[in-house]
């Protein structure tokens, strides 16, 4: 799940969770797989992969690692049990390139 604060509003651009109560909520498969690719999204990993088709240009080596150290990251989370609830912290996942 991803909102942003927008003065004093809320803007959901995710899908919530299930349920209500934060403590009580388990985290599913389904919620890494959102964040990896929201954070896929991020670095404008269709517009490489869409570049790369149309020209014959490869996209950079840095973002192709990246996408594939995302996807062993959601992966790997996805197999924790239980999957931690601050699964979305950036500890778990890959450094964005550039950054």
């Amino acid at each position: 799940m991803r909102f942003a604060v927008i003065e004093e509003s809320r803007e959901w651009t995710e899908p919530a969770r299930r349920g209500s109560d934060p403590a009580m909520m388990s985290v599913l498969v389904e919620d890494v797989e959102a964040e990896a690719r929201r954070r896929l999204r991020s670095c404008r990993l269709q517009e490489w992969r869409n570049r790369e088709f149309i020209t014959g240009r490869p996209m950079p080596d840095d973002i192709r690692h990246f996408a594939l150290q995302v996807e062993f990251a959601a992966l790997a989370i996805s197999r924790l049990s239980p999957i931690p609830q601050d699964f979305d912290s950036d500890v778990y996942w890959p450094r964005q390139p550039g950054c």
